[in-house]
């Protein structure tokens, strides 16, 4: 039995070598105090190699959207670690806050929300809270449909 593969299909697997996800595309609505944050400034930092920093706008029902962040690396394929530090602030009313500071540990698309498209709905006056979701903390404001890892029994 012969294989085929398309040169569409060659093309896009060439095109993939060394190709990881730094931050997974998001999506979500932002809050203060019940209300919707509009027309704040998100700006989204990521860092593997040198930090890389780009920026959005909520609209007027607080809601935003960030595409996901890919960068090709030869680390995929040597015996290391993958490690992304991840960050999300906003600036809104003069005031700065922190939505989203994590590690990323695994270079797949949504391993934040264990392979489910990351959609958050982010509390400003919230307390930052930490959960860790593929053995990758993750500290923030927001809530997601995620099972976060099982923590270990006390003796």
């Amino acid at each position: 039995m012969a294989l085929a593969i398309s040169r569409e299909g060659l093309a896009m697997s060439v095109a993939d070598i060394g190709k990881v996800c730094l931050f997974s595309s998001m999506r979500g609505v932002i809050n203060l105090n019940g209300e919707p944050v509009a027309h704040a400034k998100v700006m989204r930092t990521v860092d593997l190699s040198g930090a890389e920093t780009d920026e959005t706008s909520t609209d007027e029902k607080g809601n935003f959207k960030f595409p996901a962040i890919f960068k090709r690396t030869l680390s995929k394929h040597l015996p290391q670690e993958f490690s992304a530090s991840q960050l999300i602030v906003v600036q809104y009313q003069g005031k700065e806050y922190p939505l989203w500071s994590a590690v990323k540990r695994k270079p797949e698309e949504n391993s934040e929300s264990r392979g489910k498209d990351l959609v958050v709905a982010c509390e400003l006056s919230s307390e930052e809270k930490m959960i860790k979701v593929n053995n990758s903390p993750i500290f923030s404001v927001c809530t997601w449909d995620v099972e976060p890892d099982n923590r270990p029994k006390a003796f």
